[in-house]
């Protein structure tokens, strides 16, 4: 039998638009001091594998595990990069404690995305270099394209998407650490000006800079530092189609397979019964309702009909990004996924705050990888 594993501490610099004032190494080593606070641990001698999830591109340096260790403790440790979505970092450090190799792991995101001055076309380098590349297609080009369609296919209309919106950046108006709350009606997203039909402005997630640690634990030590450990139930992961031309624009073929795998893994059978809140990717408002139906909280073409009926709101019967998800609380670029995980281990710790929800005991954390790749990865966490 694997080990259980479950998440021991967390630790977070707050989500701001710019940092001018302080680099990615102190955003890195403010969040990792808080997360072996929480856990109460010594990272010299209790941890004994460091991952960080970054992409060299994005960070303009090659082979960053060399930037690493220092700010994070791991000096003289093993240390890996995951060039993947922040939950792909998680899992391989699940995969290293459940199979014996270590006992306690610390699992790291960031983003400076301020720093990039052409994020678009550092993204560019992703697409096919022979078919895709040389069209120059900017992302958010492409995320128009896939939402037309989506709601050309799933029936689902821009007004719901809308409604994603403003429900999301009202519920980050709770959260102290989110950088893009806000009051708006729906009716504010559809009038913001138009970058690539039908995304307009805010249907699009900004950038924030921010730093995400997670202390991860076999079971026996996990329960020797904490009274709430939270354990990881299920977790799974899924690259689809990597050309534009071979992908199904209108389903998140990624998610359906990641969360199949994760919640095989968790023996649930109904997503909609057993999970009690989820923390989903929603970097684009129309992912939200897509990522919903691809991991089964409702039916293909069902998800902006719950949303309109207001099921995801934060009193609702499924609340989703309580937290307020990329688009309230800032789009971390890799580290979007572990800001996921980071509320669903919040909220089963009973420390969200005013925007706590009452009597959870089971929650799914999704990350996309974003435009335009097809990789995701999901957990299911519970108390």
């Amino acid at each position: 039998m694997p080990n259980r594993v479950a998440i021991v501490g967390v630790g977070y610099t707050g989500f701001s638009p710019l940092t001018p004032e302080v680099s990615y190494k102190e955003l890195m080593h403010e969040a990792a001091v808080r997360a072996y606070e929480d856990a109460g641990v010594d990272p010299r001698r209790d941890v004994q594998s460091f991952v960080t999830v970054a992409e060299d591109f994005i960070e303009g340096t090659s082979i960053f595990d060399e930037y690493v260790p220092d700010q994070l403790g791991g000096i003289l440790k093993p240390n890996v990069t995951i060039p993947g979505e922040g939950i792909h970092g998680l899992a391989t450090a699940y995969m290293q404690i459940a199979s014996g190799i270590v006992d306690v792991a610390a699992v790291e995101a960031h983003s400076k995305a301020s720093n990039v001055l052409t994020l678009p076309h550092i993204t560019a380098y992703a697409m096919d270099p022979v078919l895709n590349r040389p069209l120059a297609a900017n992302p958010v080009f492409i995320a128009g394209m896939e939402m037309n369609r989506y709601l050309h296919v799933s029936g689902a209309t821009r007004e719901q998407c809308a409604q994603v919106v403003a429900k999301n950046k009202h519920n980050a108006l709770y959260n102290p650490a989110a950088a893009y709350g806000a009051a708006i009606e729906p009716q504010d997203v559809l009038d913001s000006e138009m970058v690539a039909y039908p995304l307009t402005r805010l249907d699009i997630s900004p950038h924030a800079d921010g730093a995400i640690v997670l202390v991860l634990a076999a079971g026996d030590v996990a329960e020797s530092l904490t009274d709430v450990p939270i354990w990881i139930r299920g977790i799974g992961w899924c690259n689809d189609s990597p050309t534009l031309e071979t992908r199904a624009w209108a389903r998140a073929i990624y998610a359906e397979e990641a969360g199949r795998m994760a919640y095989e893994m968790a023996g649930i059978r109904d997503p909609r019964q057993e999970i009690d809140f989820a923390e989903i990717d929603d970097a684009f408002s129309y992912k939200e309702l897509q990522h919903l139906e691809a991991l089964r909280f409702c039916r293909f073409g069902e998800a902006g009909l719950i949303t309109e009926e207001g099921v995801t709101e934060m009193d609702g019967d499924l609340p989703v990004n309580v937290s307020g998800g990329s688009l309230g609380c800032g789009h971390l670029l890799d580290a979007s996924g572990l800001a996921r995980v980071l509320e669903v281990v919040l909220q089963l710790r009973g420390e969200a705050g005013p925007r706590q929800l009452p009597d959870v005991e089971t929650g799914l954390a999704f990350g996309w990888r974003g435009v335009p790749t097809t990789s995701g990865a999901a957990v299911i966490l519970s108390s």
